[in-house]
């Protein structure tokens, strides 16, 4: 076998889980940035929310409250949170309400 290749069911054990990732948080410069994205979307754009420092259940609470604010759907995706549409403006009043610090990232 590879050394590239990627496992993910074998005849003895049955369905092979990815290696998860690290349980804790990235580092943080304790400045949180917001981003639009629409690579891979297919032309719809994202709001992307980064350096948070969060763990999982907070980054999940989190992401509910933003989307109930916003109106809108999302998730979240390795330790950042996606809201659907450009809701930038909304959501730098409400982090910043908050208590956080945050800048407007990217075009």
């Amino acid at each position: 076998m590879s050394k590239n290749s990627r496992l993910v069911y074998s005849t003895e054990s049955g369905r092979i889980d990815a290696p998860s990732q690290s349980l804790a948080p990235p580092d943080s410069d304790g400045i949180v940035r917001i981003q639009r994205s629409s690579k891979g979307r297919g032309g719809k754009s994202v709001s992307v929310i980064t350096g948070l420092g969060l763990g999982k259940g907070e980054l999940k609470t989190l992401a509910k409250a933003l989307k109930q604010v916003c109106g809108v759907g999302g998730s979240v995706k390795d330790w950042d949170i996606e809201i659907q549409g450009d809701m930038r403006d909304k959501l730098k009043t409400e982090l910043e309400k908050r208590g956080y610090t945050v800048k407007l990232a990217g075009g």
